[in-house]
């Protein structure tokens, strides 16, 4: 194996807690604290498991996002990845989109693997991927919780609805990970000095020959309904009566 291609996403930190613009139109970003989305960094820290365990393959870490996506493409690097390719845009692009572009760098960079997240957590379309293997005409095999490398194929082992599948693609493939995959390293201060060293190149859709469509458009975005106070009931009967009064039983 000569490369592993990483597609990683710029999101609102898991821990901050999700605030909707006053007018509805979207979800407030400034002053937030952004970061890699969660399933990229565990799809980035297996592709390093992998070039660690002998393979030598170069780890490339691409990204969509506005310029300061670089910070997240520089976290990559301080992990461990080779280099980064930023793809800049001015807005956020549907699945559609980020598929063919990430496409048009697979053409150009011959992975022989592109590993994304089974989906981000700020849209959880869960669609790139699938998107990718499609219009690249390769093996896909998606929410993979282990996956082994030999002899120029992938087995991977997928989490269904009724359990565990294991699977068997030749490679070059896309692979979409799951939480359970691995627990990704943590980054340490030397290694965040060492990843501003490291090549990172910015291009733009028009520079790839990608037009960016739109086929979605977001009417408006509204916070969930606050939760109901509970109720206390002295017993059985009573709950039982409660829940009838509000047609749940």
């Amino acid at each position: 194996m000569q490369k592993i291609m990483v597609c990683i996403k710029r999101v609102v930190d898991y821990n901050v807690r999700i605030r909707v613009k006053p007018d509805g139109s979207g979800v407030m970003l400034d002053g937030v604290k952004m970061s890699v989305n969660p399933f990229d960094e565990i799809a980035l820290e297996e592709a390093l498991r992998i070039k660690e365990r002998g393979s030598n393959a170069e780890v490339l870490a691409v990204s969509i996002g506005v310029a300061d996506t670089q910070q997240q493409l520089r976290t990559a690097l301080a992990m461990g990845a080779d280099r980064a390719i930023l793809v800049q845009v001015d807005a956020a692009v549907e699945p559609l989109t980020a598929a063919q572009t990430f496409l048009a760098l697979a053409r150009k960079e011959n992975p022989d693997l592109i590993f994304l997240g089974k989906q981000a957590i700020d849209d959880d379309a869960n669609q790139t991927g699938q998107m990718l293997a499609a219009l690249w005409d390769r093996p896909q095999a998606t929410f993979a919780s282990k996956i082994e490398i030999a002899d120029g194929k992938a087995v991977v082992t997928r989490e269904v609805d009724a359990g565990l599948e294991t699977i068997e693609i030749d490679l070059p493939a896309v692979v979409t990970v799951d939480l359970r995959l691995n627990e990704p390293r943590y980054v340490k201060l030397p290694d965040i000095m060492k990843a501003k060293k490291k090549p990172l190149d910015v291009t733009t859709l028009e520079a790839l020959g990608i037009s960016r469509g739109q086929l979605l458009t977001t009417i408006k975005t509204e916070p969930p309904p606050q939760r109901q106070k509970g109720v206390m009931v002295k017993d059985v009967a009573e709950l039982v009566a409660v829940l009838k009064k509000k047609g749940l039983i």
